[in-house]
């Protein structure tokens, strides 16, 4: 029996507790240390990265799960009550949803197959217009 209260209720049980069990990996010294040395989780990012878990919103014919938005909440639900910081993971699993729902063709297989494997991390993006800036909100 999981730990999870309604995980008979939930699909992603198996998921959330593989994420669990990863997090479990990097405990409170690691973030508080990375948090002193103002540092990027490199090596959370990147455990998170082979483990195929910030590719679960990527087709599967560009490397990744394919799987719903449910499951990419329910992965970043467990790391954030790990305690651990999602940042960096919640950038790496929606910005590319940019180039997945906007880029050509080219561009998709250009550049999702690297973001799926961890070869490319695209965790910002800049938005700018004429009349606004940088103030996304008055887009």
């Amino acid at each position: 029996m999981t730990k999870h209260a309604a995980a008979e209720a939930d699909e992603f049980a198996d998921i959330r507790d593989a994420v669990a069990k990863l997090c479990a990996q990097f405990p409170g010294e690691y973030w508080r240390k990375l948090d002193r040395e103002m540092a990027y989780p490199k090596a959370f990012v990147d455990a998170l990265t082979e483990a195929g878990y910030l590719s679960v919103l990527i087709p599967e014919e560009y490397g990744g799960s394919g799987l719903k938005l449910s499951a990419a909440a329910a992965i970043l639900e467990e790391i954030q009550r790990a305690g651990c910081n999602g940042g960096g993971c919640h950038a790496q699993m929606y910005t590319m949803g940019t180039v997945l729902r906007h880029g050509n063709d080219e561009q998709k297989a250009k550049w999702l197959p690297k973001i799926a494997s961890g070869e490319v991390r695209l965790q910002a993006f800049g938005v700018t217009e004429p009349t606004s800036g940088t103030d996304t909100s008055s887009l």
